[in-house]
């Protein structure tokens, strides 16, 4: 019963979330949401609305479903080992990651012009988990949780060069349409919330005879029957008389 509660909220949540993408997907196929309507526009009062809506906005089939994988699985580590803060980690920082994204000038990294950019879809919340879940492993120093960083840096280790502007890798005849903002929001926003909680929740078991005062009835009468039983296990060794230096100087002067 305990395992199944504990499944529950880590299966839930991944479905609802992607049942939300999939939905507002659809939509968008069949003439919703057109143009930048929900999207984050940084700057503009208008993209303000973004922050809530945009992480359920893609602009193609290929952009939800590189986007729904990881959500999937990320989601599901962050609520199967993170159950008592997953909620404030996911949510306060979707909310922080869009408000960052949108306070963050959309400037060509070559030209430094201002671009118009409407932002949409979930890599935001891919990069809040992937790196709150490696660091958090980290700063705790828990064995089981570190493991969780180990996966997360094995499978999505590759995001690192996200936070990056595309230009810098590639020559691009335009700019490119990948929002590496959303990318090092989320980076950040995860790392920091990792760090400011890696307190909170989740703690180190401890066994409790590692506690200073510890004191079991039971195991002290279990040992004094042992001594009881097994006497012999405690009797005094004999003590080597420690020797006298000047009892031996004296010894020495009288064979002289």
């Amino acid at each position: 019963m305990l395992k199944k509660a504990r499944l529950y909220r880590p299966i839930l949540y991944p479905l609802l979330m992607l049942s939300g993408m999939w939905f507002v997907f659809l939509l968008q196929m069949h003439g919703f949401f057109e143009s930048c309507s929900g999207a984050i526009i940084p700057l503009v009062p208008e993209g303000l609305k973004g922050i809530f809506f945009s992480p359920f906005l893609h602009g193609s089939l290929e952009h939800i479903m590189g986007n729904s994988i990881p959500i999937g699985i990320l989601m599901f580590l962050l609520y199967y080992f993170y159950p008592r803060i997953a909620n404030m980690v996911f949510f306060l920082g979707w909310v922080l990651t869009g408000l960052l994204v949108w306070l963050l000038p959309p400037i060509d990294v070559f030209t430094g012009k201002y671009m118009y950019t409407c932002i949409i879809g979930a890599s935001g919340l891919v990069y809040l988990m992937a790196f709150f879940l490696f660091f958090s492993g980290i700063f705790r120093w828990d064995l089981k949780l570190m493991a969780v960083s180990l996966v997360v840096a094995f499978y999505y280790g590759s995001l690192i060069w996200g936070v990056l502007p595309e230009e810098l890798f590639s020559h691009l005849a335009e700019p490119s349409r990948i929002s590496w903002q959303t990318h090092l929001a989320g980076a950040l926003v995860g790392s920091i919330m990792a760090f400011l909680f890696k307190k909170i929740g989740n703690k180190k078991n401890r066994f409790i005879w590692q506690f200073p005062n510890y004191y079991s009835e039971k195991d002290d009468k279990l040992w004094q029957e042992y001594k009881e039983q097994h006497p012999n296990d405690f009797e005094e060794m004999p003590q080597i008389k420690k020797e006298n230096v000047w009892d031996r100087l004296d010894e020495i002067r009288k064979n002289h």
